[in-house]
């Protein structure tokens, strides 16, 4: 049985193809195959550039293990109470003179009010706010959805149209009671006038991690690809590390999987057909209903905002999305340190943008997210501006350019292209449920699966004839693993652009 190796390789004292003495050349901190990398005399062009694009998420995340089928996580709601709906009654039936009936819909982020589940309660004063005007009220009465208005300075509020959802907006700013009276209403009334201590409003949210696989084989009679180095490092290791310059291309591509998975990734909904199921069913076994996970694109569209904005065509219209989409923003409590990953005609319709304005806001940025560092930024490919309150810094996103990649899937893609994603910096405070407390996380980061037994967060083991035999293949097989996913916290904050 293979020894699954992940970490700094160690010399072995003869030449042994171990899984702990390979020289991985992809792998960014492996200090051995940075410090004895090889003179490889016969070198490919790279003719594509620096083809791999891995490196998105360390520079705007962090990795952290996780034990169990599945990450659920609780944000915190809004703290303020706001909600839509319609003024659905004047006067009349059941509604006192000069009192209106208001029927609530939606939290004011769009999601349903069903039934009672909101936290509008008698004695509440509101605003009230729609194409008739704006009114200060009180609210007398609650009955599930159904919320009944005595206006301050108005006899009652005009009925909205029938055809018109959502048209009235309302806010609670604070209550009034008389002197001596308690949290319920006089005696008599309704049970649910009562004025009911309001709990905070969690959402909660779940991600499942997904299995990646890969290998290269090399047959026994080609081992001679194999290279050995003789080393002595400055601890007192000596003896030899092996490497195999043809795998590394299948290593680099398993790693922008990795990442491009993170990407890209969607949970599959059964469409309730037989062939769905059955597919589903047998590729993956009987959570095949189950399968996938949300990745980054995937998770903005449902959960975060979108914009259209700026195309580049006219610098000053360009100027006016931004700004729309920092009011954005603004309503969704202003995280004032954002990255903006974005493709290359993006990029310099925003350089046009700024330009325009004389490069307005730019000696203002902090580097708050580079240690106040302009260098430090300028060194990852980041430049920075600042737009009112707001610091952004930009990056080219080799992803979205390629013609391998996103790139070429945009080119074809039209509305649905996908230009650059805005990811707030720093952390936010979510309730961990399996741990049962707050924690500070960055907003987004990868959760792999680990043990104490097993790290699955990138595995490498090598199975075959070769060298330490493990089966009578005659071949040398290098396999590579990862279980994974990406949480997205506060998705809310996030823009995605097309």
């Amino acid at each position: 049985m293979a020894v699954t190796f992940n970490g700094t390789p160690t010399p072995a004292p003869n030449q042994q193809t171990l899984n702990t003495n390979y020289l991985d050349f992809t792998g960014g901190n492996n200090d051995w195959s940075q410090q004895y990398l090889p003179d490889l005399m016969e070198k490919e062009a790279e003719v594509f550039g620096p083809r791999t694009i891995s490196g998105f998420l360390s520079q705007v995340g962090a990795e952290e293990s996780m034990s169990a089928d599945q990450v659920v996580w609780s944000e915190q709601g809004r703290l303020h109470l706001s909600y839509t709906g319609q003024v659905t009654s004047a006067t009349g039936g059941s509604v006192p003179s000069g009192v209106s009936e208001i029927t609530l819909q939606k939290e004011i982020d769009g999601l349903a009010v069903s039934g009672a589940a909101h936290a509008v309660r008698v004695h509440d004063t509101v605003i009230v706010s729609n194409s008739n005007g704006v009114f200060k009220c009180l609210v007398t009465e609650v009955a599930s959805n159904v919320i009944n208005v005595a206006p301050y300075t108005a006899t009652a509020l005009a009925v909205t149209a029938a055809d018109v959802a959502n048209d009235t907006t309302i806010l609670v700013y604070g209550s009034e009671y008389a002197k001596g009276k308690s949290y319920t209403n006089e005696a008599g009334t309704a049970a649910s006038d009562s004025h009911k201590a309001n709990e905070p409003q969690m959402k909660t949210y779940t991600n499942k991690p997904i299995i990646l696989k890969d290998y290269y084989e090399v047959s026994g009679s080609d081992t001679a690809r194999i290279g050995w180095v003789e080393v002595t490092g400055e601890m007192g290791q000596s003896g030899y590390l092996w490497y195999l310059k043809a795998e590394a291309d299948t290593r680099a591509r398993f790693t922008d999987y990795l990442e491009m998975s993170m990407l890209e990734g969607e949970i599959s909904a059964a469409d309730g057909s037989s062939t769905h199921t059955d597919l589903f069913f047998g590729m993956y076994g009987a959570d095949g209903n189950q399968t996938g996970t949300q990745g980054l694109f995937a998770a903005i569209e449902a959960r975060g905002n979108e914009t259209s904005g700026i195309t580049g065509v006219n610098a000053a219209t360009d100027l006016a999305e931004f700004d729309a989409i920092l009011a954005e923003f603004d309503s969704q409590g202003a995280i004032e340190e954002n990255m903006m990953f974005v493709n290359r005609a993006t990029s310099l319709a925003m350089d046009d943008m700024l330009a325009s304005m004389n490069s307005y806001g730019a000696g203002g940025t902090s580097y708050g997210v580079f240690d106040n560092s302009e260098d430090m930024a300028l060194n990852l490919g980041f430049s920075g501006f600042r737009r009112g309150s707001y610091d952004f810094y930009k990056s080219d996103f080799r992803y979205l350019n390629d013609k391998a990649t996103r790139g070429g899937i945009n080119a074809a893609a039209g509305s649905a292209a996908i230009r650059g994603v805005i990811i707030p910096a720093g952390t936010s405070t979510v309730y961990d449920q399996q741990l049962g407390k707050n924690l500070k996380r960055p907003f987004l980061h990868v959760r792999y699966r680990a043990s104490q037994t097993d790290d699955r967060r990138m595995k490498t083991w090598v199975t075959g004839s070769v060298g330490a035999a493990t089966s009578a293949l005659d071949a040398m097989q290098i396999h590579m693993l990862s279980e994974r996913c990406l949480i997205t916290q506060g998705a809310n904050n996030f823009m995605l652009m097309k």
